[in-house]
C-alpha cells in the first residue's frame, strides 16, 4: 500500500507585514515553471527525508528544493524545516552552477528570524 499522507507539511515564511517573498516570486514565473516547482515542493512534503535529486542539504539547516524548468533554466527554493514544518524561506533562478552567497544569506537571515 502506497503511504498519501504529508511528512511534512510547507508553509511559506512571512515578513512582519504580512508579505510572503517566496509565495510573490512563484507569481513571477509562468504557469508552467509555477506547476513544476509546485510540484517539486509537494514531492519533499510527501517524501521527506528526500535526497538527490529533488532536495539537497546546503548547511545551516537549510535545504532546497531542486527544479528544472524549461529552456535550460533551474529554480530553487531554500526552505528549513522547524517544528516538523517546511518554511519557504527563498526562491530564485540559478545562473551559476554555484549558489549566489547572498540568496544563501537571505535565507540564513529569515530562518534566524524565526527561530527567535
Amino acid at each position: 500500500m502506497i503511504d498519501r499522507s504529508k511528512k511534512i507539511t510547507g508553509r511559506f515564511y512571512a515578513i512582519a507585514g504580512g508579505r510572503r517573498p517566496v509565495r510573490e516570486w512563484l507569481l513571477t514565473l509562468s504557469k508552467d515553471a509555477r506547476r513544476i516547482v509546485g510540484r517539486d515542493i509537494q514531492k519533499v512534503e510527501f517524501g521527506w527525508p528526500i535526497g538527490m535529486p529533488y532536495c539537497r542539504a546546503l548547511g545551516h539547516g537549510l535545504w532546497e528544493v531542486r527544479s528544472d524548468l524549461s529552456g535550460g533554466r533551474i529554480a530553487r527554493v531554500v526552505f528549513c524545516i522547524i517544528e516538523g514544518e517546511m518554511i519557504l524561506l527563498h526562491g530564485f533562478e540559478k545562473k551559476t552552477q554555484k549558489t549566489p552567497s547572498q540568496d544563501l544569506a537571505l535565507a540564513l537571515r529569515r530562518k534566524r528570524e524565526i527561530e527567535r
